[in-house]
């Protein structure tokens, strides 16, 4: 067994794993303070985890993969620990977030379509002002003034992100076209997007809880629907519509 402690989303989890590897997975976050809460990881959990990847795998038309024990785990403690921070206020969002002058933009689209992508090209025009906070599945804390954006270690397969948080501007759903064109989406609009991008778990409390911070955030934050290019003209559209008041 294999003791360490990590702070995310402002909260301290006391892990309980198998491999010494999911500890250094999780270095950049590791802590010393007193926990919140306590994750315990077995065989089980890991056998679990590569069954479910190969049932997703089945379902989307993918070729069989064969992971690691150890990467298995990985994904089997953000599993327990993000549905345990529901009751705290917090989900595992997929997207790519970035913090641009103290603010997060969270960028959301179906796989492949080119969120990394358009997070790449804010970071090429905008330059030092944009610092990545999780390119691929990010924590979001969603309170009834707003809602903040959480870097952790699982941060996709390019493994850009860093231990920082920000409170959320704006969160965008892109998809590709030749012109870039951004408009504003409202609530009732924003839901379906957001239950699909959201990780929802299959037990019924926490699947109703997660059903109403959904619902929370849409009306909690901006949401925006980008048609872009990977041109740099993408960001400033995006930026300039998104940022509100900030200067």
């Amino acid at each position: 067994m294999v003791d360490f402690r990590i702070k995310i989303a402002d909260t301290v989890i006391e892990v309980h794993a198998v491999y010494e590897s999911t500890a250094c997975f999780c270095r950049d976050f590791i802590t010393d303070s007193s926990p919140d809460f306590s994750v315990l990881l077995d065989e089980d959990d890991i056998s679990s985890e590569s069954a479910r990847s190969d049932r997703e795998r089945e379902y989307e038309g993918l070729p069989e993969l064969h992971f690691s024990r150890g990467y298995l785990e990985t994904l089997a403690l953000y599993r327990k620990i993000s549905s345990a921070l529901l009751d705290r206020g917090v989900v595992l969002f997929h997207g790519s977030s970035l913090m641009m002058d103290g603010r997060a933009y969270v960028f959301t689209a179906k796989s492949g379509t080119g969120k990394s992508t358009h997070s790449a090209v804010w970071r090429r025009v905008f330059g030092d002002r944009v610092a990545m906070i999780n390119d691929d599945k990010p924590l979001i804390r969603i309170t009834d003034g707003g809602a903040i954006a959480y870097g952790t270690p699982w941060n996709g397969k390019h493994c850009i992100g860093s231990n920082i948080s920000a409170p959320i501007a704006a969160i965008c759903s892109i998809h590709r076209s030749p012109t870039n064109v951004i408009k504003s989406v409202s609530p009732q609009d924003a839901l379906p997007i957001v239950l699909g991008q959201i990780y929802r778990p299959t037990e019924p409390q926490k699947l109703r809880t997660t059903l109403i911070l959904a619902d929370k955030l849409t009306r909690a934050v901006p949401f925006y629907s980008l048609g872009c290019n990977m041109e740099d003209e993408a960001a400033l559209v995006a930026y300039g519509a998104m940022k509100g008041d900030t200067p």
